[in-house]
């Protein structure tokens, strides 16, 4: 009997052909890592631009400029929502402390400057004839009724700041926003008609131009005269209106603008152009801004309407954010305000009650809001910088090349 052994093979599957990604996938990758390399370049282009902003200002300032402007306010919309203003509260006192122990007297009688007479009204300045020849004593402004009562202990009085070899030019205040915002405190700075102004331009904004009479920064040779600096208005494209510097133009003068204006003997006015300024000989530099705040001691009637599209998108287009402004008395003194937590109403009223009868808004949000009062060393080879309250910017913002406009005021003389 024979035995017949069946041998069995296993048996095996075909072979399997390796999968190839699907077109859609491999389209996807594709996307994702050129998105991705597009990014990183897009950061490294932002982050690359001169000038002492921060990351997060270059790389918003980037997407703004190259049509991303709906993505960067949807971001800045969202850290608004998360982080909005706090409501009531107590602010921080230490920046009442030095007003608080002042009582507002004139200056010694042997002040060499002279300033005209004030006159009666909250925010005005109060000043006395003297035997001095040169006119008036420059004295320490009257307090003036801040937005919110009671007043607390120094808000609203005035302390001299900067460099006083010449008297109280330069004063300063802050006043609680509203009664909404109490913890915040907004800047009121007094500057008098006597002392000079100059506008420098941005390496940015309005850009280079052999044209330009000013650097992008304040000169070493101007820190014995140099008094304060504080921001300009927004970026050109967006302003409503242009920059001029003895006869180099960018953008357009336009009618009805807000504007300030700096003549050539130094001293600067606020007004609707067209109505209240106009170009003549005399005119050196010129900004302009959006519409005026304040017109002929008048508030303007849309301050609340349209916030975005008549006074400029903010975070989000959040009311209460960082804003400033630049009036002008009717004894043609200069006022500028800033702050946060403040809506277009609440700047438009501080700078009346501050005494502006013209004002107009400068920039926004807090990258871009700055004040800075000086004083020169002893050579005045080197300058010690004050910040007018706590924002962001560095003290020294302005003495390095920047990348947007500003103005630099000067002790008077020449």
């Amino acid at each position: 009997m024979s035995h017949t052994q069946e041998i069995m093979h296993p048996v095996q599957d075909p072979p399997r052909r390796r999968r190839r990604p699907g077109k859609w996938l491999t389209a996807t990758i594709i996307v994702l890592c050129s998105g991705a390399l597009f990014a990183a370049w897009c950061v490294h282009d932002a982050l690359s631009t001169p000038g002492d902003d921060g990351a997060a200002v270059k790389l918003a300032e980037w997407g703004r400029d190259h049509h991303l402007g709906p993505i960067v306010t949807g971001l800045e919309s969202i850290q608004y929502k998360l982080s909005p203003p706090a409501v009531g509260g107590a602010p921080d006192m230490a920046l009442l402390a030095a007003a608080a122990s002042q009582t507002p007297t004139p200056n010694p009688a042997d002040s060499p400057q002279a300033t005209p007479s004030g006159s009666s009204g909250s925010g005005s300045p109060s000043a006395s004839p003297s035997s001095n020849s040169t006119g008036p004593t420059v004295v320490i402004h009257e307090p003036m009724t801040p937005p919110v009562a009671p007043a607390l202990a120094g808000e609203g009085v005035f302390v001299a700041a900067g460099d006083t070899a010449q008297g109280p030019l330069l004063q300063t205040t802050f006043v609680r926003p509203d009664s909404v915002h109490t913890s915040f405190l907004t800047g009121v700075a007094w500057l008098s008609h006597t002392l000079r102004f100059e506008l420098h331009p941005g390496f940015q904004d309005p850009g280079p131009s052999s044209s330009w009479t000013q650097p992008f920064r304040v000169a070493p040779s101007s820190y014995p005269q140099l008094m304060a600096t504080f921001n300009s208005g927004f970026k050109i494209k967006d302003a409503g209106g242009a920059y001029y510097d003895h006869g180099h133009l960018v953008g357009t003068l336009a009618a009805g603008a807000a504007t300030a204006v700096i003549y050539k003997d130094g001293h600067l006015d606020v007004g609707a152009w067209g109505a209240d300024l106009k170009m003549t000989k005399d005119v050196a530099y010129v900004r302009q801004n959006l519409k005026p705040l304040i017109s002929a001691g008048k508030l303007a009637p849309n301050l609340d309407s349209n916030v975005e599209s008549n006074w400029g998108a903010t975070l989000g287009g959040a009311y209460s954010v960082w804003r400033s402004g630049l009036g002008v008395t009717k004894e043609g003194d200069i006022v500028y305000v800033m702050g946060d937590a403040m809506s277009v109403a609440d700047l438009a009223d501080i700078l009346q009650r501050a005494g502006a009868v013209n004002a107009m808004q400068l920039d926004i949000n807090r990258a871009w809001v700055s004040f800075m009062s000086y004083q020169a060393s002893g050579t005045g080879a080197s300058v010690t910088a004050h910040k007018l309250g706590e924002f962001e910017r560095p003290a020294n913002r302005y003495l390095e090349n920047t990348s947007r406009d500003f103005f630099v005021v000067l002790r008077p003389g020449r």
